[in-house]
């Protein structure tokens, strides 16, 4: 639960600093964001939130 918070609030982040820099403008953010919902509905969200747990041990014993 932890690292999924950590993960939406560092994208979320990521996705300020894109749109305020003008290299993604609102409505490419906002499909992206509807995009993300759509496929977490999906049965292969967990196989993405299990790849990215894996990316996340491996970055952690770095």
């Amino acid at each position: 639960m932890a690292l999924s918070v950590s993960a939406a609030v560092l994208l979320g982040i990521v996705v300020i600093v894109l749109i305020k820099g003008g290299n993604v403008r609102v409505g490419s953010a906002l499909a992206c964001t509807l995009f993300g919902f759509t496929l977490a509905a999906t049965g292969l969200a967990p196989a993405i939130n299990s790849g990215l747990t894996s990316v996340a041990g491996l970055l952690s014993n770095f």
